[in-house]
């Protein structure tokens, strides 16, 4: 309200209608670059709110993580204080015991020391006996810790032997792909090299054959001139002669030129029969790739299977 009524005032002090209306579209052409300026801002600020809106996301999910997280922890924790509480209370429930045992041990003691000095020989031999037994333990431990200790350095030596085994099988895996890959090329190579020579020589047999076929043409219309010089044989023996000599020289090139074709079409044929080795190479070649295929999937599996055992392994050593 208030711009419109300071329009109107500036309005108002112009005189003519054509400087009030240079004085509208002025004002109008301030508030459009204003609006293209303000959209220019909004678009802005909206690809900052989606960014926001992403970086909240983010962060919400973040933040989600870390409460899952913190509730885990917090609920180990609670676990640990119960355990540590369960823990104090069986130590003062055993240190009650310990100290009304002891008591009863010391009345006892008191009560009974006439009878103990009476005993102390019974008591040497039982000592004697009770050391006797606690060496035999000691020897037990000693030997069950022996067993122990190379029972780790077993399933050590098993850990590096797996480890070895699955070295070795992603090697071999990994040489086979590339033999695979290597004999693709080199059939593709092949491939392409006897299709390029068999069309060549299909190309260059329908070009013998057309020439063939030209050079009949002519033999047929030489022939027909023939005839007629051996019409006027009689008028002109020069002509005769000369005419002799072009057909020799067209005989010789028509052998030559069946020569050539009969070349070309045993290449063709070489060609093809080439072409059909190499299909059959590559039959076999498919084959190959299956079986390969076939014992690269067993690799995987025995892999997995190898994986699945070492974790296994790794748990129960854990545990």
């Amino acid at each position: 309200g208030k711009e419109i009524t300071l329009l109107m005032q500036t309005l108002n002090t112009l005189s003519t209608p054509e400087e009030k209306l240079a004085a509208l579209c002025k004002k109008y052409a301030e508030l459009l670059e204003e609006h293209r300026n303000s959209q220019k801002q909004m678009k802005i600020l909206q690809k900052k709110q989606t960014q926001l809106v992403q970086e909240k996301d983010h962060l919400q999910s973040e933040h989600s993580k870390a409460i899952l997280a913190r509730s885990k922890l917090e609920s180990l924790c609670r676990e640990l204080q119960r355990h540590n509480r369960t823990l104090k209370e069986e130590g003062v429930q055993r240190a009650r015991e310990e100290e009304e045992k002891r008591k009863e041990v010391t009345s006892h003691f008191q009560v009974t020391l006439n009878d103990i000095q009476l005993q102390m020989e019974q008591h040497n031999e039982r000592n004697s006996k009770l050391r006797q037994e606690n060496m035999e333990l000691a020897e037990r431990l000693k030997k069950l810790i022996e067993q122990y200790e190379l029972r780790e350095e077993h399933i050590e030596k098993v850990f590096k032997h797996k480890d070895l085994q699955q070295q070795l099988v992603d090697a071999k895996l990994q040489q086979a792909q590339e033999m695979l890959k290597e004999a693709e090329e080199r059939h593709q190579r092949e491939k392409d090299f006897l299709l390029k020579e068999a069309v060549e020589s299909q190309r260059m047999c329908e070009l013998m054959k057309q020439q063939e076929t030209h050079l009949k043409q002519q033999l047929a219309l030489y022939t027909e001139k023939f005839e007629e010089f051996q019409n006027t044989l009689s008028k002109s023996s020069e002509v005769f002669t000369t005419f002799k000599q072009e057909m020799e020289k067209m005989t010789k090139k028509i052998k030559k030129l069946e020569k050539e074709t009969t070349m070309y079409r045993s290449r063709w044929e070489s060609s093809n029969k080439a072409l059909l080795e190499m299909a059959e190479e590559k039959t076999l070649r498919d084959k190959e790739l299956e079986g390969l295929q076939v014992k690269i999937q067993r690799l995987e599996r025995l892999c997995r299977a190898l994986q699945t055992e070492r974790n296994d392994l790794n748990k129960k050593v854990q545990d």
